[in-house]
């Protein structure tokens, strides 16, 4: 779909490439009357590039077929060309991005969603101050990147705010696809993350640390927990800060959220370390409400020979 501005510009080049000579005699008089009718009528629209209402227009069609989610893609997900993003406020902040409401809608339809936005400080601006016990082996494609990463050049530092996001982005797509209870990546573009929206209307789901369950809900909740761990080290994955204050539950289901810091379990020399505490974070949350012990150790047992930990 064309946007205003666009029409505008065409009809603007027309009458910038219009002459008083002999040139002018290409078109009759009508057709100039036609021309200057038209661009009457268009340049009265805006001239700046902004939607007619929301705060932007829709950023899906910016970011590249592999920086959109998984396909199928749920039936919420909006791509039309003419949709645009309301911002609704900031929902939390953490130690290296910020997470904001925004609604994605089609207007003059009834057709909207809700979703979550995560968009990564620059590193300069950042707070989290132990990156590199989760990067490592993870690799600069290019060692120009390594190079100005390695400087903190302003180069540098975008570069690495920008791997946190597409860490977080790929980690979701893949843990998606391989049943882990995600919130659904809908898209990535620089350093800001676009994904389902977890909770009912505009509040949020509560995190686990928050909720009461009874003695079947948390058996259940622990079940889940343990399903979730295991699919995660099949996929030679430890979350790396798995902890009751980042899963959430709704409708009786746990959800993990915040994957930046997702560790190679065989890259990483640190990786069987960072599982085990993933483990002994949420185990502890679990205990201490009624779940066995042995428990939360025959988990760690089992996810050690899973990933043929030594």
């Amino acid at each position: 779909m064309a946007r205003k501005s666009d029409f505008s510009e065409s009809f603007q080049s027309t009458k910038r490439g219009r002459r008083t000579s002999k040139n002018s005699q290409l078109f009759s008089a009508e057709e100039h009357a036609r021309f200057e009718e038209m661009r009457t009528q268009f340049d009265e629209m805006p001239q700046d590039d902004g939607p007619p209402t929301g705060d932007r227009w829709s950023i899906w069609w910016d970011s590249e077929p592999l920086q959109r989610g998984p396909e199928p893609r749920p039936e919420w997900v909006i791509t039309d060309h003419g949709a645009v993003d309301y911002e609704l406020g900031v929902l939390k902040t953490g130690k290296e991005a910020d997470v904001f409401l925004i609604e994605r809608a089609v207007p003059g339809t009834d057709r909207a969603v809700i979703m979550a936005s995560k968009r990564y400080r620059s590193a300069e601006h950042t707070q989290f101050n132990r990156a590199g016990d989760y990067t490592a082996g993870r690799g600069a494609k290019r060692s120009r990147d390594a190079r100005a990463m390695a400087k903190r050049t302003t180069f540098g530092l975008e570069q690495a705010a920008g791997r946190w996001a597409a860490a977080e982005f790929d980690a979701l797509k893949r843990m998606y696809n391989a049943g882990v209870p995600v919130p659904y990546p809908v898209q990535i573009l620089g350093r800001e993350v676009l994904m389902e929206f977890i909770g009912d209307g505009r509040a949020a789901a509560p995190r686990l640390a928050e909720t009461k369950p009874d003695e079947v809900e948390l058996e259940s909740l622990w079940e889940q927990a343990g399903e979730a761990l295991r699919r995660m080290t099949e996929l030679g994955f430890a979350h790396g800060d798995l902890s009751p204050y980042n899963t959430v539950v709704h409708d009786g289901r746990l959800i993990v959220l915040d994957l930046p810091q997702v560790v190679d379990l065989y890259a990483n020399p640190l990786g069987f370390d960072f599982l085990t505490r993933d483990v002994e974070n949420l185990g502890s949350w679990f205990t201490a409400r009624g779940i066995a012990r042995d428990e939360v150790e025959d988990l760690q047992a089992e996810l050690k020979a899973l990933a043929a930990m030594p």
